[in-house]
C-alpha cells in the first residue's frame, strides 16, 4: 500500500473529432501527458494517479444516438485502452481515462459516456455516466436500461487506495457521489467537461463549489480534471479548465489557472491522514452519522410525491 503520493489532473484542448479515426492522435498526446506528469515531476513528487477530462477522446457532437454509434462509438476494451495499460505498466501508475463514447453489443440501442480506470494490470473498472446532461447529451444512462446488472458506481481497491469515479453532471447529484463513498471510495475522481459560465470563477463557480462540497460531505479526497478546450475547438461552449485536487476538509491543495488550454496540475494524496481522520472523528463525519431511514422519499419517483416535494 502506497499511502502518500501525488495525483495529476490533466486538461486537454483538442479539435472536436468527426470520426473515431481521429481518436488515436488524441491518445498519442495523452500518453505524452502521462509521461510529462510522471517523469517531469519525479524530482519533486511521486505521481501515481493521472486523470483526464470528459470528452478527451470524443464529445457527443451529433444529435442522434445512431450518428454517435456510426461515427464515434467504440467498444471497451479496445486498442486505445490497451495502449493506456502499457503506459500504466511502464510508469507504474493508475490512469483515469478521458471519456469514450462506448458501444456495447449487449445493449445495441445504447451509447454510453464511459471512463476507465486503468492500472499496470489492465482495465480495472469502467464507469458509465449515470446522469447525462439533459437535453444536450443523448447517450444512455445505464440506470434506465431494463435488466442492467452491472454496478452503477464501482469502487476499486488499489495500492493507492480505494478509487471511485463519476462524470461531470453526476457531481451535481449528491446521491451519486455518496454512493461511491458508501462503497468505500477514499479518492473521488471527477472526469468532467464543465463549461462556462458554471466554471472556476465567480460569480457562478459551480465547479469549485461542488468539488469542495463533495469532498467535505464524504470525507474524501477529490481529484477533478476539467476540459480545457477553447470555443473554437469544442463549440457551442467554452471550457474553463481549473482542474484541482481537494482534500477531505474541502481545502484546495492545487488548482490550474482558469482558462482554456492544455495544463497539468499536481497535488498530494495522504491516505494515512485520511484514514486517521475517518477513524478518529466524532464530529463532521457525515458518512458515519448518515440516517438512511430518514430519507425514504429518495426512493419515490417524482410523480409519486405530493406538490412541493414533501412527504405524504
Amino acid at each position: 500500500m502506497i499511502e502518500r503520493y501525488y495525483a495529476a489532473a490533466c486538461q486537454t484542448d483538442f479539435p472536436s473529432p468527426r470520426s473515431r479515426d481521429e481518436i488515436p492522435k488524441r491518445v498519442d498526446r495523452m500518453l505524452e501527458m502521462v509521461d510529462h506528469a510522471v517523469v517531469g515531476y519525479s524530482p519533486f513528487f511521486d505521481v501515481r494517479l493521472v486523470v483526464f477530462p470528459e470528452f478527451a477522446h470524443s464529445p457527443p457532437r451529433y444529435a442522434t444516438v445512431d450518428e454517435l454509434r456510426d461515427k464515434l462509438a467504440v467498444p471497451i476494451p479496445n486498442e486505445h485502452t490497451d495502449r493506456y495499460v502499457a503506459r500504466a505498466r511502464k510508469r507504474g501508475v493508475y490512469i483515469q481515462t478521458g471519456t469514450f463514447l462506448e458501444a456495447d453489443p449487449r445493449y445495441p440501442d445504447a451509447v454510453f459516456n464511459t471512463t476507465c480506470l486503468i492500472g499496470p494490470d489492465g482495465v480495472l473498472a469502467r464507469y458509465r455516466k449515470v446522469n447525462p446532461w439533459l437535453p444536450w447529451e443523448v447517450h444512455a444512462s445505464p440506470a434506465d436500461l431494463p435488466g442492467y446488472d452491472e454496478p452503477l458506481f464501482p469502487v476499486v481497491e488499489t495500492e493507492i487506495g480505494r478509487l471511485g469515479a463519476a462524470i461531470c453532471y453526476d457531481w451535481l447529484f449528491p446521491e451519486a457521489i455518496r454512493a461511491l463513498a458508501l462503497a468505500g471510495a477514499e479518492v473521488l475522481i471527477r472526469v468532467s467537461a464543465y463549461m462556462d459560465p458554471w466554471g472556476a470563477t465567480p460569480p457562478m463557480d459551480w465547479w469549485t463549489l461542488f468539488n469542495r462540497a463533495r469532498a467535505v460531505e464524504n470525507l474524501a479526497y477529490v481529484v477533478a480534471s476539467n476540459q480545457g478546450a477553447s470555443l473554437a475547438n469544442y463549440p457551442p461552449f467554452s471550457w474553463p479548465g481549473g482542474s484541482m485536487i481537494v482534500d477531505y476538509d474541502g481545502r484546495i491543495l492545487s488548482q490550474a489557472d482558469p482558462g482554456p488550454g492544455e495544463k497539468i496540475v499536481v497535488g498530494p494524496i495522504d491516505l494515512a491522514a485520511l484514514r486517521a481522520e475517518r477513524g478518529r472523528r466524532r464530529g463532521h463525519h457525515m458518512l458515519s452519522q448518515l440516517r438512511h431511514g430518514a430519507y425514504s422519499d429518495l426512493h419515490a419517483r417524482p410523480d409519486d410525491r405530493p406538490p412541493g416535494g414533501g412527504s405524504r
